[in-house]
């Protein structure tokens, strides 16, 4: 068919792939800390942190500058360095794959189900024999619920701990996902040492940027605070040379120590403002976006095998970041014209991930890996419009123009 159709009403509303949803209470309580008297490192931070910790029912929560950072201070806290391998699914953001560079470990990349993009416990597996075989060192794991969609995390924590692996969640996309039929929660850490939060403006809730950390370890959760402050700490009980901050037996009011390398991550107060409200606000978020899901399943359930709707396990309930189909490129049009069509009705799209080890640095360090499972779902995926504000009648809008443009 012709790329336009003129039984459409145009101009509409542009719709993004994905954007916030900031209202005027957001606004007020960002204006109610900025008339206070700490813009940083005042008592927001450890507000948000204990609502955040609380609504996901974990013992602590870190909050820092965005996702990125807060998988390099789990990173930092889990002890990887040189000489350490990390295993990490391809279809992924760099940021996962990065954050284990920083801190100087290398990375396996594992590959993923075809359909999901997931890591499974097969290709985990595979994973960690092929590091073995090459007499490498296996430290850690970091798989990621991409779309909101939840890893098979027992059976990966079972894996891992059989082969000393320590699990860090990258949960970037999946705040208020549950699997185990609702008996556990993306971040209350069941299966995991650690799980990373983003909250940029298209995650389900937003600080502006930022990103938390959650653990049930205190240690862990002492060391993400200390790398996340240039590595300074103030407790004189936990200083190595206690002298050197001590007059009279009491310490010195201005002292602190840094007895190893930090970083500045630090949430400001005004950020924090904004999540505590949007927290208010995670269940309507959550609710508005199983709606909207709900409904592109059912408008295109007869679209299959062109159109593929999400995979995901029968026992779980995502916390939907992005809606992403699979979709057989094959005939026309491509991938990428498509999305230039679909974005001249007013409609944006995205593709989440470019396979990580297929980026050029990866390559020229680890050379050229075959991982099929990533390659074939980076082939077909498209992640459609989705966020709170949208209504069903934009999906139905989406849903008809994606039909057009594939007839």
């Amino acid at each position: 068919m012709s790329e336009s159709d003129p039984s459409d009403p145009l101009p509409l509303p542009f719709l993004p792939y994905g954007r916030q949803n900031v209202d005027e209470d957001d606004i007020a309580a960002v204006a109610e800390a900025l008339r206070g008297d700490l813009l940083t490192t005042g008592p927001l931070v450890e507000r948000f942190e204990e609502s955040f910790a609380a609504k996901v029912g974990a013992r602590f929560a870190v909050c820092c500058t965005s996702g990125t950072a807060g998988l390099h201070l789990s990173a930092l806290a889990a002890g990887f360095g040189e000489g350490d391998v990390v295993i990490v699914p391809s279809v992924t953001f760099l940021a996962t794959a990065n954050a284990v560079r920083y801190v100087g470990a290398e990375v396996a990349f594992a590959d993923v189900d075809p359909e999901s993009g997931l890591l499974t416990p097969d290709t985990l597996e595979a994973a960690i024999a092929a590091i073995i075989n090459s007499g490498g060192c296996p430290r850690g794991v970091i798989p990621v619920h991409l779309k909101g969609v939840p890893v098979d995390m027992a059976a990966i924590a079972s894996i891992a701990e059989h082969h000393g692996l320590l699990v860090i969640e990258d949960a970037a996309h999946a705040l208020g996902t549950t699997y185990g039929n609702g008996t556990c929660v993306v971040g209350a850490n069941l299966h995991a040492a650690m799980t990373v939060f983003s909250t940029h403006p298209v995650k389900t809730l937003t600080t502006g940027e930022g990103g938390m950390v959650t653990t049930e370890n205190e240690d862990l959760a002492r060391s993400l605070r200390r790398f996340r402050s240039h590595g300074m700490e103030g407790d004189p009980l936990r200083w190595l040379e206690p002298e050197s901050g001590m007059e009279a037996g009491a310490p010195l009011p201005w002292f602190y120590e840094m007895a190893e390398f930090g970083y500045n991550y630090r949430l400001p107060d005004i950020n924090c403002a904004l999540g505590l409200s949007q927290l208010a606000k995670l269940d309507y978020f959550l609710a508005r976006r199983a709606e909207l899901a709900a409904h592109y399943d059912r408008l295109l359930a007869s679209l299959a095998p062109r159109v593929r709707r999400p995979k995901r396990a029968a026992d779980c309930q995502p916390g939907w970041h992005i809606y992403a189909v699979q979709i057989d490129f094959t005939g026309a049009p491509t991938r990428a014209e498509l999305m230039r069509r679909l974005r001249a009705d007013g409609i944006g799209t995205q593709v989440h991930y470019i396979p990580v080890h297929t980026q050029p640095y990866y390559r020229r360090r680890y050379g050229e890996i075959t991982l099929p499972g990533a390659v074939s779902f980076y082939r077909g995926t498209l992640s459609l419009p989705l966020f709170p504000a949208m209504t069903q009648a934009d999906v139905e809008r989406v849903v008809k123009r994606l039909v057009w443009h594939l007839n």
